[in-house]
């Protein structure tokens, strides 16, 4: 994912890595493979897989809302001046975002002539609008983290100049959960998703007093937060208020979790973390291709071969991502940066 973990530092002091975030981040890109395994109907027979996805987007990305909003922080955007700071972001963000939406789409297209695709595009010019405006219906969904937090990062910029502070934006985003926002352009997922943003600034200005008190009382944290999935998964919550519950409670018992050990002491998801804006970009192609070329050997989309599938589409969602940057994308400087 975008925005690279760093520490809390002056401009002219040399940041150090934040590693509890990129092992926060590298655990969580996981999460986001696994929900893209099925883009939209499991086979008959394989219903466990939708309901645990439910509870997974309960959270995940939330969480990866929450370690953005972090690292804005940490990393002093918010001082900068936005007329420096906007179009950085613009290209940081917007250029992936329009970039990946097509490239998902011409795909689609291709791919649809020769085997079923998973929520196929109407068309090129059906396909461009649900794409980027009438959003509900896009042919390549997983692009919409990226814009959204564009917007929120504009939004926190603007209300900071007017004097709004961290809780003022955390209130906001708590109100915006009310509001019924249409699926244009992705707008109804900033509106809930703004909140997490928001808690990561608050979270950032405070984590020398909230850093020890997410690792002191983990067990309460993941025992709050198991609850949150208990409640979910009843359905005695809502799904907009359940998300808002979970993901709210998993910020320390997460956060917490990757700075203790042992999971302080693991090496991948250090790694995995360091290619996350790669898996993110590329993993719902890697793994579409792969369901197409598993089809065309035989191995139909059917309870009995769904393991399969779902085995090598969480290995070709991890590992093609990280070839195509290791081999390919390295090479090419601007591309480079756009995927780091």
């Amino acid at each position: 994912m975008p925005d690279q973990g760093v520490a809390a530092a002056p401009a002219t002091v040399q940041r150090e890595r934040r590693l509890d975030l990129d092992r926060a981040r590298g655990i969580a890109i996981l999460l986001v493979v696994f929900g893209h395994i099925v883009a939209r109907d499991v086979p008959p027979g394989v219903e466990w897989y939708e309901p645990v996805r439910y509870l997974v987007y309960r959270f995940h990305m939330p969480f990866f809302l929450y370690l953005s909003g972090t690292v804005v922080v940490l990393s002093g955007l918010l001082a900068k001046p936005p007329g420096r700071v906007v179009p950085q972001r613009a290209v940081r963000l917007l250029v992936p975002f329009f970039a990946i939406g097509l490239a998902i789409l011409v795909a689609k297209l291709v791919a649809v002539q020769l085997v079923p695709v998973d929520n196929p595009p109407e068309g090129l010019a059906g396909g461009l609008r649900d794409l980027f405006w009438t959003t509900a219906r896009s042919p390549a969904t997983s692009v919409w983290y990226l814009l959204v937090l564009f917007l929120c990062t504009l939004v926190a910029m603007g209300l900071r100049r007017l004097g709004v502070g961290a809780t003022g934006l955390v209130l906001l985003g708590v109100a915006l959960q009310f509001a019924d926002v249409p699926a244009v352009a992705y707008l109804d997922r900033f509106a809930s998703h703004f909140l997490f943003f928001a808690a990561g600034l608050w979270v950032a200005e405070r984590e020398a007093a909230l850093l020890p008190a997410f690792d002191r009382w983990q067990a309460l944290w993941w025992l709050a937060f198991a609850g949150g999935l208990v409640l979910a998964a009843l359905g005695w919550v809502d799904e907009r208020w359940s998300m808002v519950l979970c993901g709210l409670l998993c910020i320390p018992a997460l956060h917490g979790a990757v700075r203790l050990a042992p999971i302080s002491r693991w090496q991948w998801p250090l790694v995995l973390g360091g290619f996350s804006m790669a898996i993110y970009l590329f993993n719902t192609l890697a793994i579409g291709g792969t369901k197409a070329v598993l089809m065309k050997l035989g191995f139909g989309w059917t309870e009995a071969w769904f393991p399969l599938h779902a085995v090598a589409a969480m290995t070709a969602g991890v590992a093609l991502p990280v070839l195509l940057k290791v081999l390919v994308l390295r090479r090419v400087p601007a591309v480079d940066r756009l995927t780091d």
